[in-house]
C-alpha cells in the first residue's frame, strides 16, 4: 500500500446563519475552497488530479445534489476532473477525506482534494410530494437546515429525539454541569480569538470575493462562565445545553489537497495519513460515538493515547465533547486549542476537513508526531483519522 499524504488545506471563514456569507450559494463557496486550496500548490496541474471527494449534509437545494462536481465547474478546473459528493451528516467531508486517502493508498489515483461545503442559511424547505394531484388538506414546508425531517413513523421514538434533548440526556448520563459545559464554550471562543491574533489561521482560512468577512464570524473573545451563565437552556426548562454551549448554525467550505509521497506538487507534505476508523451506535447516542472511532483509528495506526499530542474534536456540544474527552483520558489541553466548532462554527459539510487542516497545521506548528480528527455524526455514528507530522 502506498502512503496517503496531506500536503496542503483551505478553508473560508464560517459565517453566522443570516449572516455574511447568506448571500453566497453553497456551490460558489465550494468552489472557492477549492480554488483557494490549488492556488497553494501552483506548480500542480488541475488536470492531474485522478478525483474530487465533496462532502455535503443537505443537497436539497443550491447545492445541486452533486455539489462536488459543480465546485469542480465553476472553479475552471478542466472538465476532465471528475467528482463525487458524500453525505455523512456532519461527517461528511471527513468521509470525503477517508475516501480519497484510501483512493490514492490503492494507486487508484497519485492526487485528489476532498473537502466540503454547507449553506445552513440558504438550505430550503421542502414539501412532500403528494401521491395524487391537488390534495385537498394542507401540507407543511419542512425546514432542510439541521436534524430530523419527514421521520418515517417506522423509527421508534428514542431514536429520533432532537439533538439537543440527545445531549442533555448524555449530560445526565455522565453527570456534566452546566458549569462545565460553560467553561469549555468559553475556553473555545478564547482559544479561537488568541489563535486569529496570533496569525495561526492565515494560512488557512480564503477570503471569499465580494464579502466583507476576514475571519470567523462567531468568536465571541472574552467570553467568560459568568456571561455564559446567564443563557436560558434551550431544550429543556431545567436543562444544561445553551445557545452558547453548542455549535452555532453556520456557512462556509473547507478543502485538503491528498496525493501519494513523492508526488510532485511543487511543496513538502503536512503530515501523513496514518489510521482511520469509524463507529457506529443508537441514534440517540451520538454524541458519544468518537471515542471508538478514534480508538478504531489509533489502532490501525499502530499508537495509543499517550502518543498524541493534538486532538482536533469538532465541537457539536460541550457535553458530547467532555464525554469523549474524559472517555480518552488525553490532557485537555490537547485538544481543540486553537478554538472549536462552538467558536469558530459548524457549517455541516464543511466541518470534517475544517479540523483535519487545522491538525496538519497544528502539527507543523508543534512539532507534535501524532493527531486525532474525530465528528461525532447525527443518527449514532462518529469518524476520526489519526495524522503523522510528515516533518
Amino acid at each position: 500500500m502506498l502512503d496517503a499524504m496531506l500536503y496542503a488545506a483551505a478553508r473560508t471563514p464560517f459565517g453566522r446563519f443570516g449572516g455574511a456569507l447568506s448571500g453566497v450559494r453553497a456551490d460558489d463557496l465550494a468552489a472557492v475552497a477549492l480554488s483557494e486550496l490549488l492556488a497553494k500548490v501552483p506548480a500542480l496541474d488541475p488536470a492531474r488530479i485522478g478525483d474530487v471527494v465533496w462532502g455535503n449534509a443537505n443537497g436539497a437545494g443550491e447545492d445541486n445534489r452533486n455539489v462536488g462536481r459543480m465546485a469542480v465547474l465553476l472553479a475552471g478546473l478542466p472538465t476532465s476532473v471528475s467528482a463525487t459528493t458524500v453525505n455523512r451528516l456532519c461527517g461528511s467531508s471527513l468521509d470525503a477525506a477517508m475516501m480519497a486517502s484510501r483512493t490514492i493508498e490503492s494507486g487508484d489515483a497519485k492526487v485528489a482534494v476532498a473537502g466540503g461545503v454547507e449553506s445552513m442559511t440558504r438550505a430550503p424547505w421542502v414539501l412532500p410530494k403528494p401521491s395524487r394531484p391537488f390534495p385537498a388538506g394542507d401540507v407543511a414546508a419542512v425546514s432542510t437546515t439541521l436534524g430530523w425531517r419527514l421521520v418515517n413513523a417506522r423509527m421508534p421514538a428514542e431514536w429520533t429525539v432532537s439533538l439537543g434533548e440527545a445531549n442533555e440526556v448524555l449530560a445526565d448520563r455522565f453527570s456534566i454541569s452546566r458549569e462545565r459545559q460553560d467553561e469549555f464554550a468559553a475556553r473555545s471562543h478564547n482559544l479561537a480569538d488568541a489563535a486569529w491574533e496570533a496569525g495561526f489561521y492565515d494560512d488557512l482560512v480564503v477570503p471569499v470575493p465580494g464579502v466583507e468577512l476576514a475571519r470567523d464570524e462567531g468568536i465571541r473573545p472574552g467570553s467568560t462562565v459568568e456571561k455564559l451563565a446567564g443563557l436560558t437552556p434551550s431544550f429543556r426548562r431545567d436543562g444544561t445545553i445553551t445557545a452558547a454551549n453548542a455549535s452555532p448554525l453556520n456557512d462556509g467550505a473547507s478543502a485538503v489537497l491528498l496525493a501519494v509521497e513523492g508526488a510532485e506538487v511543487g511543496v513538502d507534505p503536512l503530515a501523513r495519513v496514518a489510521g482511520r476508523g469509524a463507529h457506529a451506535l443508537d441514534p440517540q447516542d451520538f454524541g458519544y460515538a468518537p471515542v471508538e472511532a478514534a480508538n478504531k483509528a489509533l489502532a490501525r495506526a499502530g499508537i495509543v493515547w499517550a502518543d498524541v499530542g493534538a486532538v482536533e474534536l469538532n465541537e457539536a456540544f460541550a457535553v458530547q465533547s467532555l464525554a469523549c474527552m474524559d472517555a480518552w483520558k488525553v490532557d485537555p489541553e490537547i485538544v481543540n486549542a486553537k478554538g472549536g466548532a462552538i467558536a469558530v462554527g459548524h457549517p455541516l459539510g464543511a466541518s470534517g476537513t475544517r479540523i483535519l487542516g487545522t491538525l496538519a497545521h497544528r502539527l507543523a506548528e508543534s512539532g507534535e508526531r501524532w493527531g486525532v480528527a474525530a465528528v461525532c455524526i447525527g443518527v449514532g455514528q462518529a469518524l476520526a483519522v489519526v495524522l503523522e507530522n510528515a516533518s
